[in-house]
């Protein structure tokens, strides 16, 4: 506890890591080991991280499934219903609440206080969390939020350290607030962005965004149409778009400290490799600023291991200052991919060694991969015995999502990954 820095006192119980979802592997995987993590799903057209296939086999089938998997495992599950609503929304929104209320969600994620009302006339008893699309930057909005009973306050990415301890001690005790620590970042003011609905004609703010701000730009003069010219970084402003990805993982001490009591990883749409990659990194090292807290340093890693998901390049966001020209992309907007999800483990038989294997990439004979295992640790092997699902010898696994045998070198177990790192690239 440091006296000279406001909110600071308030760190009531080991952090939470939390993950948004959309696929029910993920919550399977991010649920399976990691003790304290909470799961956010994100289905449907009422959630502003859209996921339209979810809509057609039935809305709530995931959920419901996720949330008794996740509950029979002592984990928490959270709803987001944040879509920005429309008159022509209500209807859907007013059956959709009604499906809601058949799951026992352990909260809501909301951030239209219309959408509020509508919960509080017909789920009056579930937990209410702000969403960061409502855009809370200071402890007047926080107080306001609390008073209309909501329990947990999800703050806008555009704070500092300093604003959100002094957000947090000026807000009322029994008020949890949540930020997030990890993943893409918003051109815009917390997601309200038009650019995508006006370039592509699809609408951020209903979950749907083109990431129009990824896009390559060039300048043309009015009247010469078929000459281009690059947009630059001048004095005076920023002319490109394109964020760098928030990466908080070489300062838990300061997360923790700040008062957050939920820490919060973006994962929506996202592969369940990235999803149990990244979230058990931050939840090992949360685990071992508890262990011992005055002799924590950062281990790097920690960061090589965040490394090897698919990502752009890293920045703190506001958390320190405000972002300037070192926090954006100028180059291309590409993401770094040095190694593949090559496959995950659906079955293991110890008396044989041959695991059943999903495979998502294409993967060779002789080749070396990364287990990535839920417990007993990573470790690398090659490709030894390939076997078809009918048991004959392959080479390749070349088809999507095709089923194999693959010998291990050591036990595994349903949801363990296999990665491979990219030669040459």
């Amino acid at each position: 506890h440091d006296p000279e820095k406001p909110g600071w006192p308030r760190l009531p119980g080991r952090r939470r890591v939390l993950a948004t979802v959309v696929q029910w592997d993920r919550v399977r995987r991010g649920v399976r080991n990691l003790p304290r993590l909470r799961v956010t799903i994100n289905p449907g057209e009422v959630s502003m991280r859209v996921f339209r296939v979810a809509m057609l086999i039935g809305v709530m089938a995931i959920p419901a499934a996720g949330v008794a998997y996740a509950h029979e495992r002592g984990k928490k599950v959270y709803l987001t219903l944040n879509i920005i609503p429309h008159n022509e929304d209500l209807a859907l929104l007013d059956a959709y609440i009604e499906d809601i209320g058949k799951i026992p969600f352990d909260a809501l994620i909301l951030s239209d206080p219309g959408t509020m009302m509508m919960i509080r006339e017909k789920l009056p008893n579930y937990e209410i969390h702000l969403s960061t699309q409502a855009n809370n930057t200071n402890f007047m909005s926080a107080r306001f939020w609390h008073a209309q009973g909501v329990s947990r306050v999800i703050l806008a990415r555009e704070l500092s350290f300093k604003e959100i301890s002094e957000t947090i001690a000026k807000s009322p005790e029994d008020l949890e607030f949540e930020s997030f620590i990890h993943g893409a970042m918003c051109i815009s003011y917390s997601g309200r962005c038009l650019l995508s609905n006006y370039m592509a004609d699809r609408d951020a703010n209903r979950g749907d965004c083109a990431q129009a701000c990824r896009w390559k730009y060039r300048l043309v003069e009015e009247k010469r149409p078929n000459e281009f010219y690059p947009v630059v970084e001048t004095d005076q402003g920023t002319f490109f778009f394109n964020s760098k990805d928030l990466c908080m993982i070489g300062y838990i001490p300061e997360l923790i400290q700040s008062g957050l009591v939920s820490l919060k990883i973006e994962g929506r749409m996202k592969s369940i490799y990235y999803v149990a990659n990244i979230v058990r990194v931050y939840r090992r090292a949360i685990d071992r600023y508890y262990a011992d807290p005055e002799n924590y340093v950062f281990d790097p890693e920690d960061l090589k291991e965040i490394q090897k998901a698919s990502h752009r390049e890293f920045t703190t966001g506001f958390f320190f200052d405000k972002p300037d020209k070192n926090d954006q992309l100028y180059h291309n907007a590409s993401y770094v991919r040095g190694y593949d999800f090559v496959g995950v483990v659906r079955d293991y038989d110890p008396a044989t060694q041959l695991a059943t294997v999903e495979q998502r990439n294409r993967m060779l004979l002789g080749e070396e991969i990364e287990v990535m295992r839920q417990s007993g640790g990573d470790y690398l092997q090659k490709i030894k015995v390939m076997l078809s699902d009918q048991g004959e010898p392959i080479d390749s696994a070349p088809h999507a999502q095709m089923i194999l045998k693959m010998k291990m070198d050591q036990p595994v177990q349903p949801l363990d990954i296999l990665r491979r790192e990219r030669k040459g690239d």
